[in-house]
């Protein structure tokens, strides 16, 4: 059998030398380049005769997908997708998987770190520090008002890997839970014993939300904008760790100048990174952090090890484990698998 060739479009680990090691011993060619930024032209030049093709930010319109004639499986490094074009993709026979599945317990421990931290005003705490130390005394004032998280409502929008774990991790601290998810199962309701809300209902009723959608146009792109900030309560706390687009990140900047939101932690921005005078980078009421939500040693591991593993499978035929779809559109040649 003929070795097959696999390209990564761009990556972040120092290097590539166990996955093409790996990729070699299974009969794959892996070959890596660093093309995040490039444009369509340059990436179907390099991309044109891959069978696989592994793909971290550089973005696979239907223009790139047009001009692949051999590949046949799109691997995602990562959980979103939104930087390929899933219709494209699927319409020309080309299966697309993700890794759902590497960083559920960082990016949960981030959403809930990045609520604490706002919930305290931790940023506003070391910058009194320091300004109590310049003075000699401590002067508490302009902190207020701090307050409890025992007691309050917990808005959790998408009750997927994540959001789910975030549940599990602030069952102790005594709150009170309003999810939003339209898709979740009866099964999975009973499951975690809950019940789902409108999304009206937690814009208006939690004290802090904290968002695990992925990006769907006309679907969840900024599902939160100004008429949601406007909903929600002038103390409430808006965490998002899913996707950028999500949050319209100019009109969070004015509903928290204007006091119609408390704080906000944002890891995730429409711009990546955000442009040296993004507004959000410099108001003290946010804290920002760099899509680092993902990041620990394990998770590292885990992603490099799953790749190799969804080679493989493609390798000797095998159904891969996290397929992704378009809604409504099936693959060349075969219909949707459940």
């Amino acid at each position: 059998m003929p070795n097959l060739t696999a390209v990564v479009t761009d990556f972040i680990e120092p290097d590539l030398i166990w996955e093409t090691e790996q990729c070699k011993d299974m009969g794959v060619d892996l070959n890596a380049f660093q093309l995040k930024t490039a444009g369509a032209d340059e990436l179907i030049q390099i991309t044109q005769d891959a069978d696989i093709m592994v793909v971290n930010m550089a973005r696979i319109d239907a223009e790139v997908i047009d001009g692949l004639r051999h590949c046949k499986l799109i691997i995602r490094h990562g959980i979103g997708y939104d930087n390929v074009d899933l219709v494209a993709a699927t319409r020309k026979g080309i299966q697309v998987v993700n890794i759902p599945d590497y960083c559920v317990q960082e990016v949960a421990e981030q959403a809930v770190t990045l609520m604490m931290a706002c919930q305290r005003k931790l940023l506003l705490q070391n910058q009194l520090l320091r300004l109590s130390v310049d003075h000699g005394q401590w002067d508490f004032n302009s902190i207020n008002p701090v307050f409890r998280l025992a007691g309050k409502t917990v808005g959790i929008v998408g009750f997927g890997r994540i959001g789910s774990t975030v549940f599990r991790m602030l069952q102790g601290f005594g709150t009170r839970f309003i999810i939003v998810d339209p898709y979740i199962s009866e099964v999975r309701k009973q499951e975690f014993g809950i019940k789902t809300s409108p999304f009206t209902q937690l814009l208006r009723e939690a004290d802090a939300i904290t968002v695990h959608v992925p990006l769907k146009w006309g679907e969840t792109y900024h599902m939160f904008d100004s008429a949601q900030f406007e909903q929600m309560k002038a103390t409430a706390i808006l965490v998002n760790t899913s996707r950028g687009g999500v949050v319209n990140l100019e009109a969070l900047n004015d509903a928290l100048n204007q006091g119609r939101l408390a704080m906000a932690g944002i890891d995730v921005y429409e711009q990546e990174p955000p442009a040296p005078d993004h507004p959000l980078t410099n108001n003290p009421k946010v804290i920002c952090t760099p899509h680092l939500s993902w990041l620990s040693e394990e998770s590292g591991l885990a992603i490099r090890q799953k790749i190799v593993e969804d080679i493989r499978r493609f390798r000797n035929g095998e159904e891969q484990l996290h397929p992704v779809f378009p809604t409504g559109v099936e693959m060349q040649g075969q219909g949707r698998k459940s």
